[in-house]
């Protein structure tokens, strides 16, 4: 922890640097709450207290009551906080965030034997009297390459599926396609069947969910539906988004929702995309996904992609494949994990049936037509993160309502290279920035024109940025 460091007062008397900050921290916890809302406010920041201030280093010190809070805020929070010290106080221009002396690590950050066991073999679905789906045997923790864009959503995965008494019952995971959220889910079901064999796990997509509740009305059977699904003691529901517009199924989602948690059983949903964004939903079933313990997937980085590949190829013993192809590969199919793992697949694949060894023309060859895939496609999300990076603000920026200069240009910014990067039409991008109209964006875009030609730093922002993702 920091040491607390002695500062003068304006009266002269020496005091704390706690003491000192108080009413500027104040200040920072009350802005954070109003930008944030109430709800994550009191989950994840409310705890945290200023512990000192390090004059040589110019940091400040904080402090959280658990390693798993100081992790989560460090990885969502830390930009945030940043900003918002160096705006209160011209003299802080860092923040160390901590766990509280003698806070014990919870179990699920710590990687034993048992954890890296694959699932056993009579683990092969649900247990779901015939309303779920069942569970890919391949899809376990075991198989799943952790990196800093997954870390946070695979140890709450691990804790739905392991803790005794998880800190949320409710787990919402969000990310574009292919990037690995179905893995955790069948994962989670697997290691929960593990620990506790006798225990109801029910697995299915959202539209699995429509189906069977669809059938049940039309056979009058509504109400064994309702028992059999809510009698689950981990309930995984994937692609939630696929419930939009269908509102009689909403109604009954969202009361089993409520059922599940209520009763202290356990359910972790996904999406592509954050609770406040998923369109044409019932606002009471984003307001309660909110309220559980949300995570995001993000793009792996090139390093996470080697690792990928080297994992991938270490359950493939009879590929011969050299390592500057498993480096182009990684380099070229940066977008998404499935993508990857299948131009690996089918290079192997491609070999061994021609008899051919592997190496860059061969894959180059092989995989023709999905480089020219990959290399047409930008994605919003891709964009706003590249924006985020270059500017130095928060990715929830994107979609927050502040309209302070530095976080509105910004977004303003890749709001004119989703369009024009993106095949996306102008509602679209609006949605995909905090549920926006079409008119903001046009608004950005002609703002953005404008200023590309009068301010030559701002031109130059956006041929960088447009050099980064055109690659």
């Amino acid at each position: 922890m920091q040491q607390e460091v002695g500062v003068q007062n304006s009266g002269g008397r020496q005091v704390s640097a706690v003491e000192d900050f108080g009413s500027t921290w104040e200040a920072i916890r009350n802005g954070l709450r109003r930008d944030l809302g109430a709800r994550t406010f009191d989950h994840w920041l409310k705890p945290m207290k200023l512990t000192g201030f390090d004059e040589s280093a110019a940091t400040v010190a904080l402090e959280l009551p658990s390693h798993f809070m100081a992790d989560w805020v460090r990885e969502h929070y830390s930009d945030r906080l940043r900003y918002a010290w160096r705006a209160m106080a011209p003299n802080v221009r860092e923040i160390a965030i901590a766990a509280a002396d003698g806070a014990a690590r919870p179990a699920l950050f710590i990687v034993g034997e048992e954890d890296a066991l694959p699932p056993t073999e009579q683990l092969t679905g649900t247990s779901g009297e015939g309303i779920g789906m069942p569970l890919e045997n391949n899809y376990v923790f075991h198989n799943y390459v952790v990196g800093a864009s997954n870390e946070v959503a695979f140890n709450a995965a691990r804790m739905m599926a392991s803790a005794d008494t998880p800190m949320a019952s409710l787990l919402y995971i969000h990310a574009g396609t292919g990037l690995g959220k179905t893995h955790l889910l069948h994962a989670t079901g697997h290691e929960y069947l593990r620990r506790k064999p006798r225990s109801n796990v029910v697995y299915m997509s959202a539209e699995k969910f429509m189906y069977e509740f669809v059938s049940a009305m039309r056979e009058k059977d509504t109400i064994g539906f309702k028992q059999r699904l809510r009698s689950a003691d981990l309930l995984l529901v994937d692609d939630v988004q696929f419930i939009a517009g269908k509102e009689a199924t909403q109604e009954e989602f969202f009361h089993t929702m409520n059922e599940i948690v209520s009763s202290g059983h356990r359910l972790v949903i996904s999406a592509d995309r954050p609770p406040h964004e998923l369109g044409a939903v019932d606002k009471r079933i984003s307001s309660r996904l909110a309220g559980g313990l949300v995570t995001d997937l993000r793009q792996p980085d090139l390093e996470h992609r080697r690792r990928i590949v080297a994992h991938k190829l270490a359950q493939m013993p009879q590929a011969e494949m050299p390592a500057d192809v498993a480096d182009f590969l990684a380099h070229r199919f940066s977008s998404s994990i499935r993508e990857l793992e299948g131009a690996l697949t089918r290079v192997v694949a491609y070999s061994l049936l021609s008899r051919r060894p592997i190496d860059t023309a061969f894959a180059q060859e092989t995989l023709a037509d999905l480089l020219r895939h990959s290399q047409r496609r930008i994605t919003i999300d891709e964009i706003q993160r590249s924006v985020c990076e270059h500017y130095g603000i928060r990715h929830a920026e994107m979609t927050s309502a502040r309209r302070a200069r530095e976080v509105a240009r910004p977004r303003q910014v890749a709001m004119y290279l989703a369009k024009r990067l993106t095949p996306r039409s102008l509602p679209e991008i609006g949605r995909r920035f905090g549920g926006r109209d079409h008119t903001t964006v046009i608004h950005a875009i002609k703002r953005i024109k404008e200023l590309r030609a009068a301010d030559s730093e701002l031109d130059s922002d956006v041929r960088s940025l447009l050099r980064k993702l055109e690659g």
